[in-house]
């Protein structure tokens, strides 16, 4: 996403949505002005990343861990082995945080203590709970795959009735939600260190993708799946 400017209609739609925070622990009070609690705009964020952190406390012992993640309707999902400790926790309803982030480019100012990153990021409180049924979690898996790449579940071969029993799946509702969202140049265009001789601006940063490196083991002759041709020719666009 290319950064705008601080005056952009984005931002003045942003001000408008911020009527208030779902509950007291999800209002932003650092950096306010940046808050945004419109669900239709949390989704996108949600929608356009790819890796979340997931927050819970073990045994007396923070954990932040990376994990891929998906969403349907009004749920963030998150998934792995059924013996891993940190989502057997999960499952009893212990206390969770999600959070993602998308950086949009560097901002870089004229002094140091200025400089700052384009960024949009969500912040998810909540418990989860535990997907059981086979057919919801066959969805859930279907909604893993779509987000890594559309059109993959349709192309490879669908999970196994041992393999939906080995993986455990957490839903976490988008109930108590907040983003926050920092687009434009740096803040210090009108301060003293304007007239400093240093470039200040912003670099934008996106995801590109390089050549696909085959698995050394794929069989001769098999060529690149449409799923995979279809997100390289987008990305190249």
């Amino acid at each position: 996403m290319t950064p705008t400017s601080k005056h952009s209609p984005g931002a003045d739609a942003r001000a408008a949505a911020r009527a208030g925070a779902p509950s007291p622990r999800t209002r932003v009070r650092r950096g306010a002005r940046r808050a945004v609690y419109d669900r239709a705009e949390i989704d996108a964020i949600l929608d356009s990343t790819l890796v979340a952190h997931l927050g819970f406390t073990h045994e007396s012992q923070v954990f932040v861990l990376p994990t891929l993640y998906a969403r349907i309707g009004g749920e963030v999902l998150v998934h792995g082995s059924s013996a891993s400790r940190a989502l057997r926790s999960l499952s009893a309803g212990d206390a969770a945080c999600i959070t993602v982030t998308q950086i949009d480019g560097l901002v870089l100012a004229r002094s140091v203590f200025e400089h700052s990153v384009n960024y949009r990021s969500v912040v998810l409180l909540g418990a989860l709970r535990l997907v059981e049924d086979e057919e919801e979690k066959r969805a859930a898996l279907e909604a893993f795959t779509e987000r890594l790449l559309p059109g993959r579940w349709q192309e490879a071969r669908r999970p196994t009735r041992q393999e939906l029993k080995a993986t455990r799946i957490l839903a976490m509702p988008i109930s108590e939600a907040s983003a926050k969202v920092r687009t434009g140049p740096p803040d210090d265009g009108t301060s003293p260190d304007g007239d400093l001789p240093v470039w200040a601006g912003v670099i934008p940063l996106s995801t590109t993708a390089g050549e696909p490196v085959p698995d050394p083991l794929l069989r001769d002759g098999v060529p690149l799946d449409g799923s995979i041709q279809r997100f390289l020719d987008r990305l190249r666009e």
